[in-house]
């Protein structure tokens, strides 16, 4: 019996965990050049101008995005610098709206009075219900550039749902967005 009150006692706890568990995140791309040797580079600057400022001027997400790659870049051994880079970064983020359109099958029950029965008859009929959902997607995109060459080396992007409303807690997503990036990252600088 206390076992059994134990395991009721889990249950809310096991359900918040399994829902965590299921939380979707963005969708994670990346691309890279095969014959890129990433070990050769130790150094990167960004892009001047950055594609996310082709309006000339930075915004807190700039300044947020900058500071997360920088952090990435320097986990994977590169040091920044602006007069010499053997690497360029570039990111780009945008966000559009999107409209989803699906059907769920969805079976109801008519009834009529049968006179030769003399009875109600249940009789099931099935349709389609069609539903539409508009949401907010957002794409943020991370180019690694062979500064030499003007060659592509890597990309990667993350999409997902936008739904977070204040600057800080979209700013905090970004972080974690290009985070999730750079995990599909597939090298490490050279040593000195």
């Amino acid at each position: 019996m206390k076992n059994l009150i134990r395991t009721l006692r889990l249950l809310p706890v096991l359900a918040v965990v399994l829902l965590a568990a299921c939380a979707t995140g963005p969708r994670i791309t990346s691309d890279a050049d095969p014959g890129a040797d990433f070990s050769r580079y130790r150094s990167y600057a960004f892009y001047e101008p950055l594609a996310m400022e082709q309006s000339g001027y930075t915004t807190y997400l700039t300044n947020t995005v900058k500071s997360a790659i920088r952090r990435e870049m320097q986990a994977r051994g590169y040091a920044y610098d602006e007069t010499a880079p053997d690497l360029r970064v570039n990111f780009q983020g945008f966000i559009r709206e999107r409209t989803d359109v699906y059907s769920i099958p969805r079976s109801d029950v008519h009834y009529y009075y049968d006179y030769w029965a003399r009875t109600y008859v249940a009789v099931p009929f099935w349709h389609d219900e069609t539903r539409v959902r508009d949401y907010t997607e957002g794409t943020l995109s991370v180019d690694v550039v062979d500064a030499a060459r003007n060659h592509l080396l890597w990309t990667g992007a993350a999409v997902g749902r936008v739904t977070q409303q204040e600057a800080a807690a979209r700013a905090a997503a970004a972080d974690a967005a290009i985070q999730q990036i750079f995990t599909r990252y597939p090298g490490h600088a050279g040593a000195r």
